[in-house]
Order: C-alpha cells, then sequence, then structure tokens
C-alpha cells in the first residue's frame, strides 16, 4: 500500500525538478542571449554554441534555438528524461514574462 502511494509521487517530484532544470535553463539563456547582444553589434545569437562559454545548459538539457532575428528570439528546451517541452519566446511583440511556458503533460 505504501508503496503504491509512495512512487507516483517520487515521479512527480522528478517531474518538477526536470521542469524546473528546464526553466532555469531558459532564464540564464535569456540572460546569456542579452550579453551576447550587447556583445556583438545588437545581434543574438543564433545557436546556443555561438554562445561559447557565456550559457551552459544543465545536465540532460537541451536548448535549441529557433527563429533569431536582431529583435527577438525563441527557443526550446527538453530533459532526457521527461517528454515535457519547454518554450521561450522573447521580443517583437511577443507576451512572455521570460519564464518559459511548459504545458501540461497528459499521459497517453
Amino acid at each position: 500500500i505504501l508503496a503504491a502511494i509512495a512512487i507516483p509521487r517520487m515521479n512527480n517530484t522528478k517531474e518538477k525538478a526536470y521542469v524546473a532544470a528546464m526553466k532555469s535553463d531558459l532564464r540564464n539563456l535569456v540572460t546569456a542571449q542579452e550579453a551576447y547582444f550587447s556583445d556583438n553589434n545588437s545581434m543574438y545569437a543564433a545557436t546556443v554554441g555561438a554562445m561559447g562559454t557565456n550559457y551552459k545548459p544543465t545536465s540532460g538539457v537541451t536548448v535549441v534555438l529557433g527563429s533569431v532575428s536582431n529583435t527577438s528570439w525563441t527557443a526550446t528546451a527538453t530533459h532526457l528524461q521527461t517528454p515535457r517541452t519547454c518554450v521561450l519566446t522573447l521580443g517583437g511583440g511577443a507576451s512572455n514574462d521570460g519564464e518559459g511556458s511548459c504545458p501540461p503533460y497528459i499521459a497517453p
């Protein structure tokens, strides 16, 4: 009985930790992108690798930059241990708070 209660709670806690890591990496990406923008004549980095040592995602998290212009950019974060994806869009009239949005995962 205890295992039936504890295992789902433990899995839910792990899921929250993975999402927190993805959101944290997206927040850190905002800072790195703004530093890159400042250093590179008002241009955002087109790839995570272009930022060099200024940005490194958490182990297990993959961050990919989507559309990038000199006024806006988007990024997607995924984690190896969850099917959830977090997305961040900044600039270009986007109304995102810089936190990244992670829609709830609904198991099949």
